[in-house]
């Protein structure tokens, strides 16, 4: 799957949005290292800190599903005309299950994308090396 159609994929996972108080949708496409891709979108709350991103949302659902390797993102954020990245709290979840070298895509609704990595969205991760050594 190449990251268009793993975009697409998000795109349409940002339809299932539950926005009502920031009318802003996000959708995720999560793809395991097995091919299989899982989605996610924002489920947000009156008490906003509870508000559960797009990206975890599909972390969520793919480890629940017994996966752990994921390969590639996608995120859509149709209400917005550029890309947006994700939060500081996903960054950090899916540097938790993804190489440095995976590739992220963001867009908005505009054809401009934002392709990068785990790793220049996640710099300076350490952690890994530490759980290497134990």
């Amino acid at each position: 799957m190449d990251m268009e159609q793993l975009y697409e994929k998000a795109k349409k996972a940002a339809e299932a949005s539950y926005s009502p108080y920031s009318h802003f949708r996000v959708g995720a496409a999560l793809l395991c290292d097995d091919g299989t891709v899982f989605t996610g979108t924002n489920v947000e709350n009156r008490s906003f800190g509870l508000t559960i991103c797009a990206e975890r949302s599909a972390v969520v659902a793919a480890v629940s599903a017994g996966k752990r390797r994921f390969v590639a993102l996608a995120i859509a954020t149709p209400d917005s005309v550029d890309p947006v990245g994700p939060c500081g709290a996903c960054r950090q979840v899916l540097s938790e299950f993804m190489d440095k070298d995976s590739p992220v895509r963001c867009g908005g609704s505009s054809p401009v994308r934002l392709d990068t990595t785990i790793g220049v969205l996640v710099p300076f991760d350490s952690l890994h090396e530490l759980a290497e050594k134990l």
